[in-house]
């Protein structure tokens, strides 16, 4: 279940870098907007949250963590869908952030709990599998819905299953006693 969130938390990221080309044209924006809608507005808060929400997270329940924050990435990924300026964008890119930067440092945590020395190293490369599957999901399945549909299907809907998952992710995992 960790891993199929990461692979979650890589696809909304990189979304919006596949789907460039269609939402520049369709919102109308620069080069420089674009820029920022990938860079500075994800980063921003998601560089600044990551430590607070990690230490939230040592505090209470690293699944509700994990759970909310994936909630809270996939919902405003899926408000990307709707947007219509660059203001908009911009604002449910900086939510993105804020949802994903409390889905790794618990998993990590999570991880270091469920899995004794030995088979750490192993749990550990299976969760960074998240990073290239979701990348990948992320191109083919945007590329795909881009092109036969539109961009902003491609975001509600990987913001939808996110949502969705998210319930799922909390009832099959445990809180492991520290």
């Amino acid at each position: 279940m960790l891993l199929l969130v990461y692979t979650f938390n890589f696809l909304d990221r990189q979304i919006l870098g596949i789907l460039a080309i269609p939402v520049k044209a369709d919102l109308g924006l620069s080069d420089t907007e674009l820029g920022a809608l990938g860079g500075i507005a994800f980063a921003l808060l998601y560089s600044t949250l990551a430590i607070p929400l990690a230490l939230i997270a040592d505090k209470t329940s690293r699944t509700w963590v994990i759970t909310i924050s994936l909630t809270v990435w996939s919902g405003f990924t899926a408000l990307c869908g709707i947007a219509t300026n660059f203001w908009q964008m911009f604002f449910f890119r900086l939510g993105v952030g804020v949802g994903e930067a409390g889905g790794v440092a618990p998993s990590y945590a999570l991880i270091a709990d469920y899995f004794p020395s030995s088979e750490r190293a192993r749990a550990l490369a299976i969760y960074s599998l998240g990073i290239p599957l979701g990348s990948a999901a992320g191109v083919l399945f945007g590329g795909y819905v881009a092109q036969t549909i539109e961009w902003r299907t491609a975001f509600i809907a990987v913001g939808i299953a996110g949502v969705v998952i998210a319930p799922i992710f909390r009832l099959i995992v445990r809180e492991p006693k520290r």
